[in-house]
């Protein structure tokens, strides 16, 4: 195995990993701008208001996105299984 597959196999992880992730921050981007503007429309300084909507945002994501995020990381695991023979030999 060369340097060059392992940087391959570490750059293609980490895309997986940010793909995996960037619907679930935008969903709390999201959701925390606008908890903060209706905060500040209301003058509401209250810190744990913003907690429950995330965490409603980011399940209601997961359950949306779900299955691909599941069909994503199996779909790596497999081809990386199925390189190994390549890899190692």
């Amino acid at each position: 195995m060369t340097p060059g597959i392992v940087v391959d196999i570490g750059r293609q992880a980490v895309e997986i990993t940010l793909l995996m992730a960037a619907p679930l921050f935008l969903a709390a981007l999201v959701t925390g701008l606008i908890v903060s503007v209706f905060q500040a429309a209301t003058q509401i300084n209250e810190m744990t208001l913003t907690f429950v909507p995330k965490l409603v945002a980011v399940f209601a994501t997961m359950v949306v996105a779900g299955h691909w995020m599941i069909a994503l990381i199996t779909d790596f695991t497999r081809r990386l299984f199925e390189s190994i023979p390549t890899l190692i030999g």
